[in-house]
Parts: C-alpha cells; sequence; structure tokens
C-alpha cells in the first residue's frame, strides 16, 4: 500500500504525465472543433507541461512542496495558449494546496486538487461548463469525497481519474458545439490525458517519450561558422538561483552587479531570485548575491571553451541587452506573426516584437523576455490574438515593470490601438482610450479550412476557402478573392470610411492588387489601402473602420 507521495515520487509521475500528454498531443488537436488552423490544445497544453517537465529535474529536495512549486513557476512561464495557461493556473493551486509538505497522502492531495480548480477558475473572466474547468472541477469534487476513506494513492487515483473520464464523457451534453462534431472537450481530454499518466507511473508503468529528442553526436564538428574568441569582453556565463533569507534588497544587488558584466537579467520570483550575467568577475557577482540568501542551480561556464552552437543558442534564448539610457516612460510589446505585419508594427512605435500568433502561440516567458528588453517603466503588450491574451496576462507577476495588457485579438486591432496611444497621458487613460478604440474596428479574414466540420449549419470541408467576421465564419467558397469580396458585402455599412487589406504569405503582389481593384471598383467610396503583411495562414487580414 502506498500512503504517501514524496517529492521523488511526484518527480517521476509528473515525468510520466507530461510524456503521456506529449505522445498523445495529436489526439487531442484533433477534438478541436473549429477548423481554422491554430495553435491547437494538445501542442499547447504539452509544450507548456513539457517546459515543466524539463525543469523539475533540477530539483534536487525530496520534498512533495518543492517538487509542485517547480512544476508551477516553470509551467507559468513556459504557458502557450489559453489552454497552456489554464494548465499553468492548476499546477500553481496545486502547489498552494501542498505548501510545506514534505510528503503527503490522499487527504492532502484532494486538498492540492481543490486549490487547483479554485485557482484555475479565478484565471479564466468567463468560465465555461463543458471545458478543462468542468472537468478539473468535478475531479476535484470527487477525490475530496473519497480521499478519508481511501489512503492507498494507487486506489485512489484509479478511482478519481475514472471519474473525471466520466466527466469528460459528459462534456458533449453540457456544450451544444461538442455535441454536434460528436467530439469531448479538447482542454478536458488533455487534463483526464495528464492524470492518466500520473496514474500510470503510479502503477509501476511511467509513460516513455515514444519520440524522443535525437541525442546530441559526440563526433567532432566540421564546416561550423567560427566565432571569434577574442572579441568575449566578459568570459564566464554565470547562473544561479537565489533562495530568499534576508531582506537584502533586490534592486540593490541588481546594481551592485551591473557594471560588473553584460547581459545581467535579474528576475525577483516570490521567494526566489534567478540570475544570468556575463561577467569576469563571478566570484564578485556570488558574494553579493548571499547577502539575499542561499544559491543554488549554479552554473559558470567560460564561454571562450563553449562549442559555438551553444553561445548560439544561450544568446538568442537567454540574453538581453542591457539598457545604457535612463528607461522612458512607456514601451511597447507586439505580438505578430509576418514579417511585413512586424515592420508595420515598429514603425508605429512598437519597441519590441513577439514572433507569433495562429498556430504558434509564444509562451508567457516569450513575452516576458521581450517585454523585459524594452528600456521603460511601463509597457504596453499588444496579443493581437485572442489565444494570446491570457497568457500575456501573466506577465506582469513576473517582472518589475508595469505591464499594461491590451487585449487586443487581432493585428488590426493592435493597429488601431497603438493609433490611439497618448505619451502625455496616464497609463490608465491611455489604456481606457485604447480599449474603446479597438471595439470600433472590425476584421475580416480568409484563411483555409483545416479539417471537416460542421458549425453553425455549415458544412464545412478541409481546404475550403472560409470568410471570417470577428473570428465567427460567415462566407464558404473556393476562390479566396470571391470569398474576401462576399464577405466585405456582409460586413459593409454606412459606418465603414476606411478598408485596409494586409495580404499574407500566399498571395502575390498582383493577386493583391487585383483585390484592390475590385474593392476600389464596388465600393468607390472607401479609402482601400493594400499592404504586404506577410503573414502565414491566412491569406488576407482586412481592417474596416
Amino acid at each position: 500500500m502506498l500512503k504517501t507521495l514524496d517529492g521523488n515520487l511526484l518527480k517521476k509521475v509528473f515525468i510520466s504525465a507530461a510524456n503521456n500528454l506529449e505522445n498523445n498531443k495529436k489526439m487531442v488537436d484533433d477534438l478541436n472543433v473549429f477548423p481554422v488552423p491554430d495553435g491547437d490544445t494538445g501542442t499547447n497544453m504539452s509544450m507548456t507541461v513539457s517546459a515543466a517537465a524539463k525543469q523539475v529535474l533540477s530539483v534536487t529536495e525530496n520534498s512533495a512542496s518543492k517538487v509542485a512549486e517547480c512544476i508551477a513557476s516553470a509551467s507559468l512561464r513556459g504557458a502557450r495558449g489559453n489552454s497552456g495557461v489554464i494548465s499553468s493556473q492548476i499546477f500553481r493551486g496545486f502547489y498552494r494546496g501542498l505548501e510545506g509538505a514534505g510528503e503527503v497522502g490522499t487527504v492532502q492531495i484532494a486538498n492540492a486538487f481543490k486549490s487547483a480548480n479554485a485557482t484555475a477558475y479565478k484565471a479564466v473572466m468567463k468560465p465555461a461548463e463543458g471545458t478543462i474547468l468542468t472537468v478539473s472541477r468535478e475531479t476535484a469534487e470527487y477525490a475530496a469525497a473519497i480521499a478519508k476513506k481511501n489512503e492507498d494513492i494507487v486506489e485512489f487515483m484509479q478511482k478519481v481519474v475514472a471519474h473525471s473520464k466520466k466527466v469528460l464523457d459528459k462534456t458533449p451534453d453540457m456544450l451544444p458545439v461538442l455535441k454536434q462534431a460528436g467530439v469531448v472537450d479538447a482542454g478536458g481530454m488533455g487534463l483526464y490525458t495528464i492524470l492518466n499518466g500520473c496514474l500510470m507511473a503510479l502503477e509501476g508503468n511511467e509513460v516513455e517519450l515514444i519520440n524522443k529528442p535525437a541525442q546530441a553526436s559526440t563526433a567532432p564538428v566540421v564546416n561550423k561558422t567560427e566565432i571569434d574568441t577574442a572579441d568575449i569582453k566578459f568570459l564566464y556565463c554565470t547562473e544561479f538561483i537565489i533562495n530568499k533569507k534576508t531582506d537584502y534588497n533586490v534592486n540593490t544587488f541588481r546594481s551592485a552587479i551591473q557594471g560588473k558584466g553584460d547581459c545581467m537579467l535579474v528576475i525577483d520570483d516570490d521567494e526566489v531570485v534567478k540570475v544570468h550575467i556575463h561577467t569576469n568577475h563571478p566570484g564578485f557577482v556570488l558574494e553579493e548575491a548571499v547577502k539575499i540568501g542561499e544559491l543554488t542551480s549554479l552554473k559558470i561556464d567560460n564561454m571562450k571553451y563553449q562549442h559555438e552552437e551553444n553561445i548560439a543558442e544561450e544568446t538568442a534564448e537567454e540574453e538581453k541587452p542591457q539598457p545604457t539610457e535612463p528607461a522612458k516612460k512607456y514601451g511597447m510589446v507586439a505580438v505578430a506573426a509576418g514579417n511585413g505585419m512586424a515592420e508595420i508594427l515598429k514603425e508605429l512605435g512598437v519597441d519590441s516584437i513577439v514572433e507569433g500568433g495562429q498556430s504558434m502561440n509564444p509562451s508567457t516567458e516569450d513575452i516576458l523576455k521581450s517585454v523585459e528588453s524594452v528600456n521603460a517603466e511601463t509597457v504596453f503588450v499588444f496579443p493581437n490574438n485572442k489565444n494570446i491574451i491570457l497568457a500575456a496576462e501573466q506577465v506582469d507577476e513576473l517582472t518589475e515593470k508595469e505591464v499594461v495588457v491590451i487585449p487586443t485579438k487581432t493585428i488590426p486591432q493592435g493597429i488601431t490601438a497603438i493609433l490611439t496611444f497618448d505619451e502625455d497621458a496616464e497609463a490608465d487613460d491611455n489604456k481606457e482610450m485604447m480599449i474603446e478604440a479597438i471595439s470600433t474596428v472590425k476584421t475580416a479574414s480568409i484563411t483555409f479550412a483545416a479539417r471537416d466540420s460542421e458549425i453553425d449549419g455549415l458544412d464545412i470541408k478541409k481546404d475550403d476557402i472560409m470568410g471570417m467576421n470577428e473570428g465567427k465564419i460567415q462566407v464558404l467558397g473556393k476562390d479566396i478573392s470571391d470569398v474576401a469580396m462576399e464577405l466585405l458585402e456582409k460586413m459593409t455599412d454606412d459606418q465603414v470610411s476606411m478598408v485596409t487589406v494586409f495580404y499574407g504569405e500566399d498571395v502575390t503582389e498582383d493577386e493583391a492588387s487585383a483585390l484592390e481593384k475590385r474593392i476600389n471598383e464596388k465600393y468607390p467610396k472607401l479609402d482601400c489601402m493594400v499592404h504586404s503583411g506577410g503573414q502565414p495562414l491566412y491569406y488576407y487580414i482586412i481592417s474596416l473602420e
């Protein structure tokens, strides 16, 4: 009989869960009802959970609470898409339910499930039944009901997981769109897959990755681009985590080490501080760090002797430019896919672009890095996609900067909001003005169906051309230009005076010019502008104002 779960076992259980989700992510993706090519649920959840599984290997303490804390922190930073953020909040609540416990039994696990569910519900503004939240809630309620009578953790989890499957199977009765498509909720299936992976490990059948990442070759590498190590100003890449033990101010520490190197990153995350710096004086940095607390995960590498590819990867993923000028009052970060879109946003004053959008939702950590790279006291973030807003909203608690997320769901909304920005206004006033401005923008988009589907009475076949009004499918056809014109006819009224067309990477300039001509001929009173957006997946994104 297994009566307690310690840190080492929880680590194995979680890695098994992450592997099970990774192995089955396509199955979860395929449950997505909406046929638009996007960052699917299974992929987003798996990337979120896998980020935490990788980090949890670094936990050396045999404490359930410490392992759960690592999972919560890493999953928050790695969260992608709404499903990933909700998953990270489930892990965060689970940690809160175990906080301080070295070993836990079924009662504590049930309490952690309850805390996990409560935290997840708080993260969602308008919770819907028949989703991952329903599976989470009813699973937690059942766990609490049986915990005291089931001391064996394996038997307890067998019953809990079986119940979660029953709840999952009921989701089509709660959401008509699921019943119409004949599927269960994708997010709920993702959560069940995680729980089932946990159970398999407890039963002694840890899940292994089916497709393991390729192992790095130990053979000598030839024909690689050489890096002139003589140009390296600071030799030692120094990284560590400080577990806070004193009241020594983190800002004082940051100021003390700032002049001792470059590429400095100091993230104050509640009870710990994560530090990264390139320096010639790692000893000085460490002496300053111990004034705050105890050091863990210490790593000092001499970059002169690192492999060239490792240097390039580390630079891309971790280095941040250190500001040399006083911070300005406001900065801007925007999410965009396509070189044209990125250039347009930069011309409008955006300081940093996070690459992403449909099919490639950036993580909270990706957005955080961009925010940290902007030398400003307050940073406005424009997600420009409804599936990225929640991830962006997690950034504020991970940085000392003030982060203001403008809930833009499309690039046209983002552009309108940025044009409304007033440098002399207060942050709250700017936020209010920008949110009001985006409510006046209509966004049309033309893409293809990624799968067969039936929605709102429309029989959609894979590769059909779809015209969408604010994400809702209104036109189906076979010709891209014809669908665009039919959609514009449905969306244009007396309030519309300007049409801006952004054409994607799969549309030629001649094709875009031909559409512009059709628009001008049919709507001579409208101002029509065409720009190369270069966005993937969407043939056209059209703004109507």
